[in-house]
């Protein structure tokens, strides 16, 4: 299929298409959730399927174990089910489908039968929100072999790995930030092949420090790195957009030109992703000319209030300060340090 551009294509509507390609070339691809159809979602992002595909595009009851119980039984069928959980704090009532069900089904029937399935659910902080809708759970669903997680951040990527997704075989989480999905309009490349599971993306290039991310951390961190360069500390911007599988080479290859690594990520810094990226990177032996820094949030639950919630989720200026401490430590520094910041 030849490519084709979509003009100042929003991030929402960039999902909306992957899923309306996947609904008209695969038959077996079915989309369902809680008002995804009739309505067009919570965030207006499935807006106009159940007209154009009719009944394979419905409404389910408000049960994330039936929704994702349902979509698991319909992969051992032959159905290619993508579906809709609201809020990733939503999927914790249902955690049986996903780990014990869907993350088995390949191994337990040796091969003979897979699921696959494709969770769409969006997490993170936004204003307003309250401790039960705003968590960050990519480690939780990473730390489970058999699932696959990615984070897509920009319209392109919420087009492309979206699509991969639903392509792949295997139970997939992908996870959105509805803080983005009426953002601004961009050109985006639709139509060509499906590409397979491709790893991080260098977002910005740099020479004194790794700076790792994902999600909408991203956007902050690239300002940060905007903000230091201005003091001469340049910064390569890396965003991992699959936590599982996790691209450990990109990171490897760039902190070993730049000799420094910050980690960060909206979700709490204990036992996050960026734990296991800064345990990766020490075990490979790499010389670090100052220790690694992870900036998370802190060990509490997320407040409800917006500037108390703006108090404890990375910013672009604590990104910053973390960079610059990083920077300016004695560049004789030797050993596996980790510093936490969150």
């Amino acid at each position: 299929m030849p490519d084709t551009v979509i003009k100042r294509a929003s991030y929402a509507e960039a999902i909306n298409a992957a899923l309306g390609r996947a609904l008209r070339e695969r038959s077996e691809v079915l989309v369902f959730g809680e008002d995804v159809a009739l309505p067009g979602g919570v965030f207006g992002v499935t807006k106009g399927l159940q007209r154009q595909f009719g009944d394979r595009v419905f409404d389910m009851p408000i049960s994330e174990s039936a929704i994702l119980g349902g979509a698991v039984g319909a992969g051992l069928f032959g159905a290619r089910s993508v579906v809709e959980i609201m809020w990733a704090d939503f999927s914790l009532v249902a955690l049986d489908q996903l780990v014990n069900q869907a993350a088995n089904v390949r191994y337990i029937s040796r091969g003979m039968l897979a699921s696959p399935i494709t969770v769409r659910t969006q997490q993170g902080n936004a204003p307003g929100a309250c401790a039960q809708h705003s968590q960050s759970l990519e480690a939780l669903f990473a730390h489970i072999p058999g699932l696959q997680v990615c984070m897509p951040t920009t319209p392109q990527d919420a087009y492309d790995l979206l699509l991969t997704s639903i392509w792949s075989d295997d139970p997939t989480i992908v996870i959105e930030n509805r803080t983005l999905y009426h953002g601004d309009k961009v050109d985006i490349t639709t139509g060509g092949p499906v590409q397979p599971i491709d790893g991080a993306q260098v977002r910005r290039q740099g020479s004194d420090i790794t700076l790792v991310t994902w999600g909408s951390t991203q956007f902050a961190a690239l300002d940060a790195a905007s903000v230091v360069a201005r003091e001469g500390i340049d910064v390569e911007v890396i965003d991992m957009r699959w936590i599982r599988p996790l691209d450990h080479e990109t990171v490897l290859a760039s902190v070993e030109r730049t000799g420094r690594l910050a980690i960060a990520h909206e979700a709490h810094t204990t036992g996050g992703v960026g734990a296991e990226i800064a345990a990766r990177v020490a075990e490979h032996g790499l010389r670090l000319t100052s220790p690694i820094v992870r900036i998370g949030t802190p060990d509490v639950r997320i407040p409800a209030a917006p500037h108390l919630a703006q108090a404890v989720i990375p910013s672009a200026a604590r990104i910053a300060d973390a960079i610059r401490r990083a920077c300016v430590l004695n560049a004789s520094f030797a050993g596996g340090t980790v510093a936490s910041h969150g």
